[in-house]
């Protein structure tokens, strides 16, 4: 009897500290574009509160589903969802930190910021049209640049993707015969290139593969060291991919909370505005309150001063202060915070 009682005690003991250990944890889903920056935001907040923070970083449309199917306490879509999914799936949405796009290249001879591209050769270059890198769409961009009579490798992503709903959204509000010809969303058909799955294939793949060109977010360009273009925007300046650059086209986004704070700022009409800029979003399932609490409660701290430099320190822009109150006041009408 001695024994058996001390069995039960032992798995109580198991069992209680499972229990202690699954109330510390926050699970999470979604989007790569800003996993780099979740990861750091989960290291020093385990450190500061002992909560753990579990995000697998599977995509912007296996976050949604998550979210939607319940699996996880918060999903993490670049694409903002509309105010009428929001609706019917019962969910609540916001922005939480605000990144920028580049296409990163593997071209020898050529360093980071000394290509310039526009939307039309990258249109041209994603539909097929513009198959070397010495043609005279790249070349008159680039007078003088030595460009190599090399097929170009067009790499994009496998996976339902923010990143790519994103990039599609710039093609086809600049390039007509993109949108025509492909459109935009999570997933496309493709009309060239091969897939790698995540911003982490895609890096890996343009890393790898010679006179490759494809999209990432700007940290994982960083993060890989790979080469990457400066944009012409629609003002027709020639921009680098910069905090400042992604804040100053957040800065025209209209984010109102009665629309679950959906907008787009891709290809805004500032002179200093970097052209492929998003804001990645959060999701959580509106009827759970109480865990709700807890994810505000780490994203809140992800609003902090000390979460803002670590966001900047990987390019990451945070939300202007204005808009952060903004959230909070969203989260306290619903009875989040």
């Amino acid at each position: 009897m001695k024994r058996i009682l001390g069995l039960i005690l032992a798995l109580t003991v198991v069992l209680s500290f499972s229990m202690a250990n699954a109330e510390e944890t926050l699970n999470g889903a979604g989007a790569t574009f800003p996993y780099p920056l979740y990861s750091a935001w989960a290291y020093e907040y385990h450190k500061t509160t002992g909560v753990k923070l579990n995000y697998q970083s599977i995509g912007s449309g296996g976050g949604v589903r998550q979210v939607v199917n319940r699996t996880v306490d918060f999903g993490a879509s670049d694409d903002a969802l509309e105010p009428k999914e929001i609706e019917k799936d019962k969910l609540l949405q916001w922005p939480q930190v605000i990144g920028g796009e580049v296409l990163a290249i593997n071209v020898s001879g050529i360093k980071s910021e000394e290509m310039v591209l526009d939307s039309d050769s990258v249109c041209k270059i994603f539909l097929g049209e513009v198959k070397y890198w010495d043609d005279k769409e790249i070349k008159q961009l680039n007078p003088s640049l030595n460009l190599p009579h090399k097929e170009i490798t067009v790499v994009h992503r496998s996976d339902g993707s923010g990143t790519t709903a994103v990039f599609t959204h710039y093609l086809s509000e600049a390039c007509p015969a993109w949108k025509s010809k492909v459109g935009e969303g999570k997933s496309v058909k493709w009309p060239v290139g091969i897939g790698g799955k995540g911003n982490e294939g895609v890096a890996n793949y343009v890393k790898r593969t010679p006179f490759s060109i494809g999209y990432v977010e700007f940290a994982y360009a960083k993060q890989n060291k790979l080469t990457y273009t400066l944009l012409k925007n629609p003002a027709g300046k020639v921009i680098r991919p910069t905090l400042e650059t992604f804040a100053e086209a957040a800065s025209a986004g209209n984010y109102d909370p009665k629309k679950h704070f959906y907008t787009w700022v891709t290809n805004v009409k500032s002179p200093n505005a970097w052209p492929i800029v998003a804001a990645t979003n959060i999701l959580v399932p509106k009827e759970r309150v109480g865990e709700n609490k807890k994810v505000v409660k780490f994203f809140d701290w992800a609003f902090s001063k000390k979460a803002d430099e670590i966001a900047q320190s990987l390019v990451y822009a945070p939300l202007p202060e204005a808009l952060k109150n903004k959230i909070r006041a969203y989260w306290k009408a619903n009875g989040i915070y």
